[in-house]
């Protein structure tokens, strides 16, 4: 099993940038392909991006890309979401989450583990 804990939400205005951390705990953190997964207010849970277990590939939905980018370091067992040019619609509790697969699912369903979530929201 794998842990994990995110970081580094808070508030910012349109235009600014956060990055999000996802630390995990074990020493397995490179089998697992990670994803970032965000969830807005009455709204379903939807795909942001995802990582493959070495750093490569990655896969962002249509609405962050270019915005936002997913990275991993394995020896630190983190998984990154920098976040830019942020939009009052990217405000929502953003998750990291871990698959044991060997895709980059857009599906939640197919993620085994996942963080308690981080707020980030956008004003305007």
């Amino acid at each position: 099993q794998v842990q994990l804990v995110e970081s580094g939400g808070g508030s910012v205005q349109a235009g600014g940038s956060l990055r999000l951390s996802c630390a995990a705990s074990g020493r397995t953190f490179s089998m697992y392909v990670m994803g970032w997964f965000r969830q807005a207010p009455g709204k379903e849970r939807e795909f942001v991006g995802a990582i493959g277990r070495s750093g490569v590939p990655t896969s962002s939905a249509d609405s962050v890309k270019g915005r936002f980018t997913i990275s991993r370091d394995n020896v630190k067992n983190t998984v990154y979401l920098q976040m830019n040019i942020l939009k009052p619609e990217d405000t929502a509790v953003y998750y990291c989450a871990a698959s044991y697969g060997t895709s980059l699912y857009l599906e939640a369903i197919k993620y085994d583990f996942w963080g308690q979530g981080t707020q980030v929201t956008v004003s305007s």
